[in-house]
């Protein structure tokens, strides 16, 4: 699916990382869930809704988050953020007020992800 995203439709910032699932830079949501797109044939989608990070912004979770990446410069190189902002936007939507810990396992990639 990343390749697809990126070399056939241009959506390039969803980012190839380790290629393995783990890294989290390629992580886009599947019919709502986060999932990494760099280990999942595009042939298993059909039917199924994509966002990316290009779209992430149009969601209440996703917008604050971009507006708080930029606002507090939480950017270091770049390259994996838009993993990162997928992570935190899937975590806020499905729980607004998320303990420490739960926020760590989100963004840690510890806590079972879609593959």
């Amino acid at each position: 699916m990343l390749w697809t995203l990126r070399d056939v439709l241009g959506m390039t910032g969803t980012k190839f990382g380790c290629g393995m699932g783990l890294c989290g830079a390629c992580t886009v949501y599947v019919d709502g869930e986060p999932m990494r797109s760099c280990i999942k044939p595009v042939a298993a989608l059909a039917g199924k809704k994509i966002t990316t990070i290009e779209a992430i912004g149009s969601s209440g979770p996703g917008k604050h988050i971009q507006e708080a990446w930029r606002d507090l410069e939480v950017v270091q190189c770049g390259y994996c953020q838009s993993g990162q902002i997928m992570s935190a936007a899937a975590l806020l939507a499905k729980n607004p007020n998320p303990s420490d810990a739960d926020i760590d396992g989100a963004m840690s990639g510890k806590r079972p992800i879609s593959c």
